[in-house]
């Protein structure tokens, strides 16, 4: 778990690029068309990355149940990433990326209620923490 904890500030970065590069692109360009171009890149970093590393599987290795989950997990990340470009084309990049971060303190509510997970009384402290720090970023004062 330590290892994997190292390895934030290489995460933080490339998610607040990923923020601050669309918010440019989505400028001169619809957001959906913009979601369009950004899926488009990502698809073939994966085949490469999957390739380099040699992680390709048969669909015939995939469970039916994973199946349809990972299918749904894709209609969501399509749906959020159109919520996320539309929401970069009207507003501020340092107040969309913070509503987009409420998702963490959904997982952690869901992850408890759906999937059995247990949270300490911390935990639920930083997720607290999180929405009120995601609240007040994201405010605009009258």
């Amino acid at each position: 778990m330590t290892a994997l904890f190292s390895f934030w500030p290489v995460w933080a970065v490339f998610a607040a690029l990923t923020a601050i590069f669309a918010k440019i692109g989505v400028q001169s360009v619809g957001s959906d068309f913009a979601t369009f171009l950004r899926t488009l890149v990502i698809v073939p970093a994966l085949a490469l990355l999957l390739t380099v590393t040699g992680g390709w599987q048969s669909l015939q290795s995939v469970a039916p149940r994973s199946a349809v989950f990972l299918v749904l997990s894709g209609l969501a990340t399509g749906a959020s990433w159109l919520c996320y470009f539309r929401a970069l084309k009207l507003g501020d990049a340092a107040r969309v990326a913070p509503v987009d971060k409420l998702s963490v303190v959904m997982v952690a509510v869901f992850g408890v209620a759906f999937l059995g997970e247990r949270l300490s009384t911390i935990n639920w402290i930083g997720v607290c923490l999180i929405a009120a720090g995601a609240i007040l970023v994201a405010y605009r004062p009258l």
